[in-house]
């Protein structure tokens, strides 16, 4: 391995780099069947596409905004995901969307081309993007729905999710899935409708009354959103979420949570009693940075807390993250881009 990787710089990631290029080999030696070589090769040159596409912006925080297609320029929910997504692009962040019609262009015309991201999923029976982001070299086409997913999730540090149909479900559930199992980073997650309409107020009752009911999911899982029909409130939630969390990071067992004001020892006392049932051994507490931290210069000079984390708890752990945000006067800082995880 280490031969066929001389002369290439891989930074960091000479360990990584040799476990892709390993199973890579390893695969075409299998002689798997030609339909799943080639969709291994296309998996691998899309992700490598995208990759290369948001580099550049790495240090600013983008919001993806799912939604319609099919919203059309009159409808007032066009004017609502034009106004969020305006809202958050005059505070700092950048906006991505499937880089579509309907809802998608709405928030890329809010934002302004500059501050877009288009990954567009290339189908049938649709055109390709919509005309604020065509022919940008922030637009990016994808032949998987899966390797478009990971890019509109894996790239952003909050969330809006405005009404759709079949896909934009597809979307906001699997959204809730990764964050409830822990696959997914806490980030905040918003579920916007329109005055006066229920489209989100009606999945959010299909949510509590059945599923909450039947405990398929628990009741602090509904924490993991907010439901909203006011574009100020939605921004204010994703501005205040970062107004003290940084990041997280499990090293090991243990879940490492930076911040930007350390707490007091009141506090610390304040999270062991709300939030103790979240802790596996010991309590948590302020900790210096990991060895693994130090080493990989990953936000070391930023205060942090430390615990061994019961890791099926994600709708309390949003809720302990809320509690730091109290901590301390809210402020709209916008997030760093790298937040990590071992």
């Amino acid at each position: 391995m280490r031969t066929l990787l001389a002369g290439v710089d891989t930074g960091r990631n000479s360990r990584t780099a040799e476990s892709l290029l390993l199973s890579t080999l390893g695969y075409i030696t299998d002689q798997p069947d030609p339909l799943d070589l080639k969709i291994a090769a296309a998996v691998v040159a899309e992700m490598r596409e995208a990759a290369r596409t948001f580099a550049p912006y790495r240090e600013t925080p983008k919001v993806t905004v799912f939604g319609s297609a099919r919203t059309k320029l009159g409808d007032p929910l066009y004017r609502h995901a034009y106004q969020i997504a305006h809202d958050l692009a005059s505070v700092g962040w950048m906006v991505v969307t499937g880089a579509g019609p309907g809802i998608m262009q709405a928030a890329m015309e809010g934002a302004g081309r500059e501050n877009s991201f288009g990954v567009s999923i290339r189908l049938p029976f649709e055109q390709g993007a919509n005309p604020v982001i065509a022919g940008d070299e922030k637009y990016v086409s994808m032949k998987y729905f899966f390797t478009r997913k990971l890019m509109l999730v894996k790239e952003s540090r909050a969330f809006v999710c405005l009404p759709g149909g079949f896909g934009t479900l597809d979307e906001t559930f699997e959204l809730l899935t990764l964050t409830q199992t822990g696959k997914g980073l806490p980030a905040p997650i918003v579920l916007l409708d329109l005055p006066g309409d229920d489209y989100w107020k009606t999945v959010h009752a299909f949510v509590t009354e059945q599923l909450v009911t039947r405990g398929l999911v628990s009741e602090a899982d509904t924490g993991l959103y907010v439901l909203t029909d006011s574009c100020a409130t939605a921004s204010d939630e994703i501005t205040r979420f970062y107004s003290n969390y940084d990041s997280i990071r499990y090293v090991g067992d243990h879940l490492v949570i930076r911040l930007r004001q350390s707490p007091s020892d009141e506090q610390i006392d304040e999270l062991n009693a709300s939030f103790g049932h979240l802790v596996s051994s010991g309590r948590i507490a302020r900790v210096d940075p990991f060895p693994e931290e130090i080493r990989h210069d990953d936000h070391v000079g930023l205060p942090r807390i430390g615990f061994e984390f019961v890791k099926h708890r994600s709708g309390d752990l949003r809720a302990m993250i809320n509690m730091l945000n109290g901590f301390t006067p809210q402020a709209s800082s916008p997030p760093p881009e790298e937040p990590s995880s071992s």
